[in-house]
This record gives C-alpha cells, sequence and structure tokens, in this order.
C-alpha cells in the first residue's frame, strides 16, 4: 500500500522534507499516491534503515548465530552483514535459508577457513594449512558476488594458535584477487595487532576496534594508538563489533576523546552475546553515545557509513526512486544499567528506541524496551 510519512524529523539524510511519499512499489515518490496510507509518526527521528555490519545469523548452520529475525527489524535494523558464519562449504545454506527468505537485506563476509563457524571456538575454523581451501572459497565468491561483501578472517590466538599472521595474510590476498575487503576480527595474540595492521588497506575494516584484552588493544601502548588513528585517516575502518569479549568501556571513551571514531557501530550479535552484554544496535549505539561520541556521529555510524559497505542507500535516499528504507526512532530519557564486554558497569541516561522500520512499501513496529515517553 503507499504510504505518507509525516511529523518526523530526518537525520542523516541530504534532505529535510516535511513529507515523504512512497509509492506502491516501495519507492520513494514526489507525490502521495492515490489511496496511501499516512502515517503520523509523532515527531520521532527518522534515518536511514539501521544497518549492523557484524552479526551472526546462521541458525541452524552454526552453534552461536541467532535467527536473522533476532537481529533484524524487530529491533530496528533493516540490513545487516553476517560476519564470517559460513566457510565456502556451507555458504550455499546461508544464502538459501537465511538471506533469500529474509525481509531484512542479509550480506555476508565469508569466512576465509572453509568450515566457518560450525562449532565456533570448539573447533577453530584455522588451524592449519588444511583449514583454507582458496580454490574452492574463489569459487564460491564468483557464484554469490551479489551478496558477498567482504572476507573474514579470526586473528586472534584462541583461533589461529601458533600459525599467527598467515591466515591474515591467506585472506587478505584472497581478497586481493576478488576486490573485496578484508574484515578481520582483532583480539588475544598471536599474531599482535600491529601485524594485522601492517596488511590493511583502505577500504578493510578492523572489527572489535574498541575490545579491552591485553596485548590486543589500540590502547596498549601510545604508538599502537597513533597507528591506529593514522590507519583511520588512511581509509582503514573502525569497526565496534560489540560481541561478548569485545568492547570495553574505558578503550572506547579514551580513544573517542583523543580522536579515533569508530566507523561504524556493530553488535557482533549471537546467542553468546544477545542477553547480556550486548541485547541489539540499539543499546549498542546507546553505549557509544554515553561514552562520548556525538549523537550525529552515532546516527552515522549505525546507518550511512555500514550501508556504504554492504552498497545500500544511505543520506541520498529520500530521492525518488530510490527503494524506501528507514528506521523510525526516539531518543528517550532512561535510567538503565549495562556491562562493556569485561562487565564493567555503566547507566545510560539516554536510551535509542526503534518505534518502526520501513522497507519498500512494509511498515512493521519495532519492539520497545521503555514506555513511550520515558523510562
Amino acid at each position: 500500500m503507499p504510504l505518507t510519512l509525516r511529523n518526523f524529523r530526518p537525520v542523516g539524510f541530504d534532505q529535510t522534507p516535511d513529507e515523504i511519499f512512497v509509492g506502491a512499489d516501495g519507492r520513494v515518490a514526489p507525490a502521495p499516491e492515490e489511496g496511501s496510507e499516512v502515517l503520523d509518526l509523532d515527531g520521532a527521528f527518522l534515518s536511514p534503515g539501521w544497518c549492523d555490519l557484524h552479526v551472526h545469523v546462521w541458525h541452524g548452520g552454526t552453534d552461536i548465530s541467532v535467527r536473522a529475525a533476532e537481529a533484524g527489524r524487530p529491533t530496528g535494523v533493516t540490513a545487516m552483514a553476517d560476519a564470517g558464519s559460513a566457510g565456502e562449504a556451507s555458504f550455499h545454506g546461508l544464502r538459501e535459508y537465511v538471506i533469500k527468505p529474509a525481509s531484512e537485506t542479509i550480506k555476508a563476509f565469508l569466512n576465509i577457513g572453509s568450515i566457518g563457524l560450525v562449532a565456533c571456538n570448539r573447533v577453530p575454523e584455522l588451524i592449519d594449512w588444511r583449514s583454507i581451501d582458496i580454490d574452492r572459497t574463489l569459487a564460491v565468491i564468483e557464484a554469490n558476488r551479489d551478496v558477498i561483501c567482504g572476507i573474514k578472517v579470526r586473528a586472534s590466538g584462541v583461533i589461529v594458535g601458533s600459525w599467527g599472521i598467515t591466515p591474515a595474510k591467506i585472506a587478505k590476498r584472497v581478497a586481493e584477487m576478488t576486490n573485496l575487503p578484508l574484515m578481520v576480527h582483532v583480539g588475544e595474540p598471536p599474531p599482535l595487532i600491529d601485524e594485522v595492521f601492517d596488511i590493511l588497506t583502505p577500504g578493510d575494516i578492523v572489527t572489535h576496534c574498541f575490545n579491552g584484552k591485553p596485548a590486543g588493544s589500540i590502547r596498549d601502548t601510545p604508538a599502537l594508538f597513533r597507528q591506529a588513528t593514522e590507519l583511520a585517516e588512511r581509509g582503514i575502518l573502525m569497526d565496534i563489533g560489540h560481541g561478548g569479549a569485545s568492547f570495553n568501556f574505558k578503550t572506547a571513551r579514551e580513544s573517542i576523546a583523543d580522536g579515533l571514531r569508530p566507523f561504524s557501530i556493530s553488535t557482533d550479535l549471537h546467542q553468546h552475546s544477545m542477553a547480556k552484554p550486548v541485547y541489539d544496535l540499539a543499546t549498542t549505539v546507546a553505549k557509544l553515545l554515553a561514552v562520548g561520541l556525538p549523537f550525529n556521529a552515532c546516527i552515522e555510524a549505525t546507518t550511512n557509513a555500514p550501508r556504504s559497505v554492504l552498497r545500500l542507500s544511505g543520506a541520498e535516499g529520500l530521492t525518488p526512486g530510490t527503494r524506501a528504507d528507514f528506521t523510525v526512532f526516539d531518543l528517550e530519557d532512561a535510567e538503565i544499567d549495562v556491562m562493556d564486554s569485561q562487565g564493567n558497569h555503566l547507566v545510560l541516561d539516554r536510551m535509542f528506541e526503534p518505534r518502526m522500520t520501513i522497507l519498500g512499501d512494509d511498515a512493521q513496529p519495532a519492539a520497545r524496551r521503555l514506555a513511550p515517553g520515558g523510562s
């Protein structure tokens, strides 16, 4: 059904209209169509659809993944990227059973390890050279160019053991061969985080950028933080990737205060992080607001920035002919106790509250944590 949207505050767009019209074809229209349903948004913010650049939604294909809907529209998210749940051996299942039927737009970073996260950490996907099949990986990429948005490697000691930086170098080579970005998980060494930094080029993504792991954090030394800042200035993309073990309030607060803002805010949502400490993308964005990231930067890092990686509409999303893709939300006063991944607590005094998502001509309500008007 055609829609007419009224009484909203646009953020993250290059236009500030008083009304938005969506045609029966699901695309933004220059004028209302006959029979349009009028949606009064009661002064809420309206932004490009929230985009989570790091989730795990290969439900049933790995032992940690959640259902796409649990990370999607009920939480205000209209687009997401599965971050390496599937390697080449099971990507066909992720595409057929998760990506294809989802209401949300889902793309994926292909794990360089053939088995992906089928038994996450219990059976690491990068034990030795037998874990990677370059020929099959290249074939899967070519067959799925429309949904594969990059290569994922977990460059962390609990995954690679004594293999060190080598899997990341192989992943980078495959990314270069296929003209795709590399998303690299950083954490406990080996390899050291500066070894990872040395192989990255503009467009690559460092996920878990504000983790607090000893010898795996950008705050370990002043020189390492300077290197991270220089990389960000050169176009390497710093992604939050909160997760169950990879976000630290102190690291985030100090880094933002010292001038390093994240490119994208993502959840690393999975079965071991959803109930706590992550909960959802709205809560993750509220945490970044609380540690010093300005509101407009929070919106950019939740919408236009990650959407650009997935090649989706962003700031230009109100242009007639563009498929409608919006999140409607409030920023409410709150008093919510939250944790980072190391168990440190913080009380949020403002909370992002998704109210609705609009994809094409389909408007769906989102779940709210707070009663309208406050906590």
